[in-house]
């Protein structure tokens, strides 16, 4: 894996040059060393859920398109790029040595993921001789790549970043196992997915064990109330996607069902009026001595 690659290349004294409690505590020691040995002995690949499982004809069909996979891999490049700023800001906050250095690698992942996605988007554009013209997206359905949701970075523990970031790496391995399996038709994008995929799978992993670090006795505390805010989070998409989903429906029965009537009532009162001018009444023509 990409991201294991790197971290293993970081030796755990460069990483105690940041704190030389990092040197003298063998706890820091151990929990560095199992978590090096935990990703040697992970599966490649998240298992998608079943809800993405469930979604994958629905997925197949909108990345066959290939108008509508540049504009996706456009979306997740800048979504990519986004969550990167916003890890990179995490990095910046936080006061542990050891998060800091990881923060710094899943958010150099993070650039590098939306540099790949933006360069295959442009090779797809030179390929395609398409209409620029708009598409179904279903973004509501599933959002393009992970980010961050708009995180408040600054105002969160380390203890709730861990805890987001480990869901969202959780989803987005989740959706990318099935972008990889539904991309058969496009090996190149399909490789890239695949590649992001590792990284994902390490991220997922990195954070549950920092979080089992940080907070010992409260992770699954902190997991819980993650997910109920991705669910909140999840419930407002779905709605907004439906809203507009019905909004489209009611505007077209009215369209067709209640204009109608109102063109008919006004063709039938045309049909009523004289052509040409019309005389006006003795009484209607007197000179005008009051406002109305």
């Amino acid at each position: 894996m990409f991201g294991m690659a790197r971290w293993k290349q970081i030796p755990t004294s460069s990483i105690s040059e940041e704190s030389d409690e990092l040197v003298t505590n063998p706890t820091c020691e151990t929990i560095i060393l199992t978590l090096i040995d935990t990703m040697d002995s992970l599966r490649p690949h998240e298992r998608p859920t079943a809800f993405d499982r469930i979604l994958a004809p629905i997925h197949r069909w909108i990345w066959r398109n290939a108008e509508r996979r540049v504009q996706k891999l456009l979306r997740f490049g800048e979504t990519e790029t986004d969550g990167g700023r916003d890890i990179l800001r995490a990095a910046e906050v936080t006061s542990d040595p050891l998060l800091r250095r990881l923060y710094l690698e899943h958010a150099i992942d993070e650039f590098r993921h939306g540099v790949l996605f933006r360069r295959r988007a442009a090779a797809l554009l030179n390929e395609s001789q398409s209409s620029s013209s708009s598409t179904f997206q279903a973004d509501w359905l599933a959002p393009g790549g992970h980010g961050l949701d708009d995180l408040q970075v600054d105002g969160e523990s380390d203890d709730s970043m861990l805890a987001f970031l480990h869901l969202s790496e959780k989803a987005a391995a989740s959706r990318f196992s099935v972008y990889r399996d539904v991309m058969q038709h496009d090996p190149s994008t399909r490789a890239i997915f695949e590649e992001i995929l590792h990284d994902e799978t390490f991220h997922m992993n990195y954070t549950f064990t920092q979080l089992a670090r940080v907070a010992p006795q409260r992770h699954g505390r902190h997991l819980w109330r993650a997910r109920l805010s991705r669910l909140w989070k999840t419930y407002l998409r779905l709605a907004t996607g439906l809203a507009g989903i019905l909004g489209s429906i009611m505007l077209t029965i009215q369209y067709f069902v209640l204009l109608p009537p109102f063109a008919w009532f006004a063709k039938r009162a045309e049909r009523r009026e004289h052509d040409g001018w019309v005389p006006v009444s003795a009484e209607r023509n007197q000179s005008l001595d009051r406002q109305y």
